[in-house]
């Protein structure tokens, strides 16, 4: 299912690119790419990249931060931003393969967490 972001984004697209008069198959040609891709963007089927935005943008003439208006009225502040240790950590755990070991890392992570391991001892590593 298409996330709320990816679905305005091509909605926004869709409506500049009408108010411009173009068709998909003209700004799909523009672009190098086909008028299928182009419909993915628009319906929030395939996620836009920031350089195919970027492109989009400057063919349109709008800024690219116009994809996004509207979007105030989404609560996107309620969490915290990542810091780089826990992006870090995230990306080590999503390389393992083990799942078994993966969810005893995460068990393990979940009680210090909690605060159900104070020291090191008290866990069955």
């Amino acid at each position: 299912m298409p996330h709320i972001v990816d679905l305005h984004v091509g909605k926004r697209a869709k409506e500049i690119r009408t108010i411009r008069g173009l068709t998909q198959s003209n700004v799909a040609d523009m672009l190098g790419i086909s008028f299928q891709q182009l419909q993915k963007y628009e319906t929030g089927a395939n996620r836009i990249s920031a350089s195919r935005m970027f492109e989009i943008s400057k063919l349109l003439g709008v800024s690219p931060s116009y994809f996004f208006e509207g979007l105030e009225g989404e609560d996107y502040t309620s969490m915290p931003p990542i810091d780089i240790e826990t992006a870090r950590i995230a990306n080590l755990l999503s390389n393992i393969k083990n799942e078994k070991l993966k969810k005893r890392l995460y068990t393990l992570i979940s009680e210090i967490a909690s605060g159900g391991a104070d020291d090191l001892s008290a866990l069955k590593l």
